[in-house]
């Protein structure tokens, strides 16, 4: 049965399937296509020739913009027509064109996007990822399935990121870059393929890291990269001086996690 809240505003030439939950103060444009699985949050707004299917829920507050295509069949020639998820956090504008697809039954069958996301023209979030909350992907950036993006990471145009490869929080990917390796908090990464070319200083600054603490991270970074002889030497190093700075084992913590691609490194002899 259909759930259309009265303060909800559809027009005409929009189709709303049976089942579909439609919230308060929510807004549809014209030529829409609402499917019968589709949950939308309280103050939405849908613009024109947006297709949103499957099991999908989208929080609050979103603005999708047209041609925006959200919940369809994975591409994965293994998707059966299984009933999978999308599930799209709470004020995320969603920009032209942009595609989200839900996850793959056997990885857990959801892609989730956190709260207050930014997607920008074209890009693509594929089956199974997990992208987090402040995140911004520019126009034509392409995550592959079973892709993990962090807090607050940035993406510039064009930048592409390998299938399972997670991205930390905070880090900054540059315009155009091809990421194929995973990426450590904080890290800035540029290049095809890519390299971690430093830190995100600005994104530590916003995060509220004063400059002692910023200047601790640099240290460790240059420990780990650039100074010892591997990088596992270097973390062994950081961690037996004991590691006060939160930044700084966040780094650690994510080399040491059981990860299923490699690390992004300042060389490529460096990658673990």
């Amino acid at each position: 049965m259909m759930t259309i809240a009265a303060s909800a505003r559809i027009h005409p030439s929009s189709i709303v399937e049976d089942g579909a939950t439609i919230g308060e103060n929510v807004t549809i444009g014209p030529f829409c296509l609402i499917g019968s699985k589709v949950t939308i949050g309280n103050n939405t707004r849908i613009m024109s020739h947006v297709v949103i299917e499957g099991r999908t829920t989208i929080g609050e507050g979103g603005h999708v913009f047209p041609q925006a295509v959200l919940g369809c069949a994975p591409q994965n020639v293994h998707y059966k027509g299984e009933d999978t998820e999308l599930v799209i956090g709470r004020n995320c504008v969603i920009r032209e064109g942009v595609t989200m697809h839900p996850g793959m039954p056997a990885h857990g069958g959801k892609t989730t996007v956190g709260d207050n996301g930014l997607f920008l023209a074209y890009s693509h979030v594929a089956h199974d990822c997990h992208v987090g909350d402040n995140v911004i992907l520019s126009n034509n950036v392409m995550l592959a399935g079973h892709v993990t993006i962090g807090d607050r990471v940035i993406m510039g145009g064009g930048a592409a990121i390998q299938q399972f490869s997670q991205v930390g929080h905070h880090a900054f990917i540059g315009g155009l870059s091809a990421v194929t390796a995973d990426v450590i908090p904080y890290g800035m990464v540029n290049g095809g393929p890519a390299y971690l070319g430093g830190l995100n200083v600005v994104g530590m600054k916003r995060s509220g890291m004063d400059r002692a603490a910023i200047h601790e991270v640099r240290n460790a970074f240059k420990a780990i990269f650039e100074t010892a002889p591997t990088i596992k030497d270097g973390v062994e190093q950081i961690k037996s001086a004991g590691i006060s700075n939160p930044a700084i084992a966040d780094i650690v913590a994510f080399i040491e996690s059981d990860r299923k691609c490699g690390l992004t490194s300042p060389a490529r002899s460096h990658k673990n």
